[in-house]
């Protein structure tokens, strides 16, 4: 069957042997599981839903649901051994729904630490023991970053330079998230 695209090593037998039960369906009973699966992979928190659709579809025709369960996880992991015509309904659906499926996982890496509040305030140093830096502006701030459920606070002092610095790349982040919305 080949060798998988990031590891280089050879395809599980297991794979090549759901990949041969799932040729086996008909084209009919090939959409109605893709379209569990991909209303699955866009409402990824529906778990019992998906787990349930699986089953009434196991039942519905007649297999075993420990079989199906690995034929879905396969064709998750290695979509390659399909036969021509399921591989091009597997890619059309994709296509449907990678602009879904990109946003659920741009969300999902991005929301691991999300800046809740800010505080800032301006300075000027009045008095050092270094002469030069008498009069020098600076910025302090205090970060509330959510990670996971637990807020952290983090407190930051910059000079002028790098809080202006720091403007540049939170506006260029910024931008970046607005295009992808």
């Amino acid at each position: 069957m080949g060798l998988l695209n990031f590891t280089r090593e050879p395809v599980p037998e297991a794979v090549s042997g759901d990949m041969h039960n799932l040729n086996q369906l008909s084209a009919q009973q090939f959409s109605s599981l893709t379209e569990v699966l991909f209303r699955f992979l866009t409402e990824p928190k529906e778990v019992e839903r998906f787990l349930t659709q699986l089953s009434d579809f196991a039942t519905m025709n007649k297999i075993s649901l420990g079989p199906l369960k690995n034929i879905v996880k396969s064709i998750l992991l290695v979509p390659s051994g399909l036969s021509e015509e399921k591989a091009t309904y597997f890619a059309e659906q994709w296509k449907a729904h990678s602009p879904t499926l990109t946003r659920l996982a741009v969300g999902q890496t991005l929301m691991i630490n999300q800046l809740i509040d800010m505080e800032w305030k301006f300075g000027v140093t009045a008095g050092s023991s270094e002469l030069e830096k008498v009069g020098s502006i600076f910025l302090q701030l205090k970060l509330v970053i959510k990670k996971g459920s637990q807020m952290e606070n983090i407190y930051l002092e910059l000079t002028l330079p790098q809080f202006y610095s720091f403007l540049h790349e939170m506006e260029r982040i910024k931008s970046s998230l607005e295009s992808f919305s």
